[in-house]
């Protein structure tokens, strides 16, 4: 069991650790606070252990099927362009990116995870894998599993949000608004991509 727990670690990891929207914000929000990336994370998970509880009992399927990827890479995209171009305003008119979406991290993190199809195709298949040898331990396994997924982006995005607010201290307010204006079109381009995903699955 605990050899698997390391795996799911380690595969973990790599997701955590893959650039992504929530990467591109936890960024903008560190430049504000180096513990942002902690309440996105937490925000993070309030969206993610409901998701994983679900996948135990067995909505993967659900998750999977063609009409379900596309309303979320639809939903998803639109979400991520709308926050993107908040935080392109914000940069423009030299503020930080705190009004860009709302002032909480852990609402970013709700809306990041929520907005993310890849996310939820992640956990409908790869997840839904380890998440059934997890099952296959036991009760306790599976909780081992959740919590040590969880940590691995908690500790990254904490890492994030603490180095960038670290560059704020030492090149100073311009930092900052170039954080916002670089993490906005990340958001902008991430949200159009998952548009145009849709797009193609419409039309396929």
């Amino acid at each position: 069991m605990w050899m698997f727990i390391f795996q799911a670690v380690l595969i973990s990891l790599s997701g955590a650790l893959s650039p992504g929207p929530m990467t591109a914000v936890t960024i903008g929000k560190g430049s504000e606070s180096p513990h942002a990336g902690a309440f996105i994370a937490v925000g993070h998970g309030i969206v993610e252990f409901p998701l994983m509880i679900a996948i135990f009992f067995g909505i993967a399927p659900f998750l999977a099927m063609p009409s379900v990827k596309l309303t979320l890479a639809l939903l998803g995209g639109a979400v991520l362009v709308f926050m993107g171009a908040g935080m392109l305003r914000s940069a423009r008119k030299g503020e930080t990116a705190a009004g860009s979406y709302g002032k909480s991290p852990v609402l970013a993190g709700i809306l990041l995870a929520a907005a993310n199809p890849y996310f939820i195709v992640w956990w409908a298949t790869v997840g839904a894998a380890l998440i059934v040898t997890a099952a296959d331990y036991g009760v306790l396994a599976f909780v081992i599993f959740m919590g040590a997924h969880w940590v691995c982006d908690f500790l990254w995005c904490y890492f994030l949000s603490f180095m960038s607010h670290r560059g704020r201290h030492i090149l100073g307010g311009r930092f900052q608004i170039g954080v916002s204006l670089v993490c906005g079109i990340l958001l902008v381009g991430f949200g159009f991509k998952f548009l145009y995903d849709g797009v193609v699955m419409l039309n396929a």
